[in-house]
């Protein structure tokens, strides 16, 4: 089944360079890619710890403006 959508000439553009730099035989395959690069996950990369323990490693009050 294809599907027409509209996108913007920029947009189309850089779907293009993106299937050129990919090798990828249709837009198709580009957006495919792209879907999978974003679905990539990493959870349960920290473990168990909470979201807030996480954060709270990252910045302590000194580093705030």
């Amino acid at each position: 089944m294809t599907t027409t959508i509209q996108i913007k000439d920029e947009t189309h553009d850089l779907l293009k360079k993106l299937r050129s730099s990919l090798e990828a035989h249709s837009y198709d395959e580009v957006i495919i890619s792209l879907a999978a690069m974003r679905t990539r996950s990493l959870y349960g990369f920290c473990g168990k710890r909470s979201l807030k323990e996480v954060l709270a490693g990252l910045r302590d009050k000194h580093d705030r403006f």
